[in-house]
């Protein structure tokens, strides 16, 4: 079995804010090490489990955060960012059999975490696709649907694990923090790796094909700007309408072309 693992950092057993995301900051080491931990808890919940393969993508702002050396040796880890438009999920193909989703947080404009975003927390309120708020849960699945890879796994923020099970119950969750305004009630780190590692092993001894999303037939994203001169630029993206001062849609039977323009609207 071939699996990939996306990490971001804003969903980590306790993270609270902002300086703790950020390299420059003295708070940053110690969850960039709790990142560490957690991948490294997949990694080895999944060799129990069988899997011979292990591909890791850091997907945290430089894509440069977590401690390769700590890893087992049979793994291979994307850091950088090469602009790809399968951004979080670099180098995913039909290859893999599933992918698991460590650190990740809720949708830009959520109460679930006090570090919700989507994609930009500088240049987005939020991103909409089908009317529905968009996270970099639901971006990043659709983009494994359409190579076929089920996602199998995710742990972050109480409120991205509710919306992975809304799109499809058999995913696997590792709730870690709950956002409560500008906090976060988190379970302890150590208890986090355990069932992290705990939870991989079982769902990947399970039916992993009970996990896959179906994509919808046609896609509307909505992206709302912080700045109006953002929206009126991308606006200028093919197939881009502006509807407000802040605010673009467009419109695709096509995926792949929804990611694009996210690469380059974003």
């Amino acid at each position: 079995m071939k699996i990939y693992i996306s990490a971001d950092i804003e969903g980590i057993t306790g993270i609270a804010h902002w300086d703790e995301t950020e390299k420059s900051k003295s708070d940053y080491q110690k969850f960039a090490k709790q990142m560490t931990d957690e991948v490294k808890a997949a990694c080895e919940g999944a060799i129990k489990a069988g899997v011979k393969e292990i591909w890791i993508k850091d997907a945290h702002d430089t894509g440069r955060n977590i401690l390769a050396d700590e890893l087992p040796q049979m793994i291979k880890l994307v850091r950088g960012w090469s602009e790809h438009p399968y951004l979080m999920v670099q180098e995913l193909d039909r290859s893999f059999d599933a992918l698991l989703m460590i650190g990740y947080h809720s949708f830009g404009s959520s109460g679930s975490n006090p570090l919700s975003h989507t994609l930009s927390s500088s240049a987005l309120n939020y991103i909409k696709l089908n009317g529905e708020y968009a996270s970099e849960f639901l971006i990043h699945s659709y983009a494994a649907a359409t190579v076929g890879v089920p996602v199998v796994f995710i742990s972050g923020d109480e409120g991205i694990c509710k919306e992975a099970n809304k799109v499809n119950k058999n995913i696997k969750t590792v709730a870690v923090n709950k956002g409560v305004g500008n906090s976060v009630i988190s379970i302890h780190p150590k208890l986090a790796v355990e069932k992290i590692k705990e939870s991989v092993e079982l769902i990947l001894k399970g039916d992993i094909n009970e996990c896959k999303i179906k994509l919808p037939e046609h896609f509307k994203v909505e992206l709302s700007f912080r700045n109006h001169t953002k929206a009126f630029k991308a606006s200028f993206y093919p197939g881009m309408e502006q509807i407000s001062s802040t605010n673009v849609v467009f419109e695709s039977d096509d995926y792949f072309e929804v990611l694009r323009m996210l690469l380059f609207a974003v």
